[in-house]
């Protein structure tokens, strides 16, 4: 088992839909939506191939204790930034500077346009990308993609859904809370 990163995995109940939390011992490394028992199937799959270890479900490890601990307190509106350790491993290149320049930079509360954190990381031509590499975190919530909007402010996509980017950018107080 040498060289495998072993991997814990637990599904976390919340406003927005259950959520598939996955850790390695670097951090957290996935956060998934909509948390059904075939899409934890096909996730965990996907984790398996690219970490070289099968997930085990684990509701105790240190650092999924810490996220559920953490995403609670986010959503009863105790905590504006998230300071548990995350593991980068599923993301490189592009996409990782983008990520991590919008977790290091765009606080609660807060939103920016795609073309605005293309700027951050130095390439301003690079909207779309931005937007792919929006599509491509892993760590959505945490990682504050729904913080991210189109041009102009309309809401862009979402890996969540937009009812769901709504929901997050309404408790952030960037929207008005839905009537009903």
């Amino acid at each position: 088992m040498s060289g495998e990163t072993q991997c814990a995995w637990a599904v976390r109940h919340s406003p927005v839909g259950p959520l598939l939390l996955a850790a390695t011992g670097a951090g957290l490394v996935t956060v998934g939506f909509r948390a059904d028992e075939g899409r934890i199937r096909r996730a965990l799959g996907r984790l398996a191939g690219e970490l070289g270890a099968d997930p085990v479900r684990d509701e105790r490890h240190p650092v999924l204790s810490r996220a559920a601990a953490e995403l609670d307190a986010y959503f009863e509106g105790r905590l504006r930034a998230f300071g548990l350790p995350l593991d980068w491993s599923l993301v490189s290149g592009f996409t990782r500077q983008v990520l991590r320049e919008l977790a290091a930079s765009v606080p609660f509360g807060s939103v920016l346009e795609y073309g605005e954190l293309a700027q951050r990381v130095g390439d301003p031509g690079a909207a779309r990308a931005v937007g792919a590499a929006m599509g491509a975190n892993p760590l959505p919530v945490v990682v504050p993609c729904h913080r991210v909007v189109a041009a102009g402010g309309s809401m862009g996509g979402f890996s969540g859904g937009l009812e769901t980017k709504r929901v997050l950018l309404a408790h952030e107080g960037v929207l008005p809370a839905p009537l009903f």
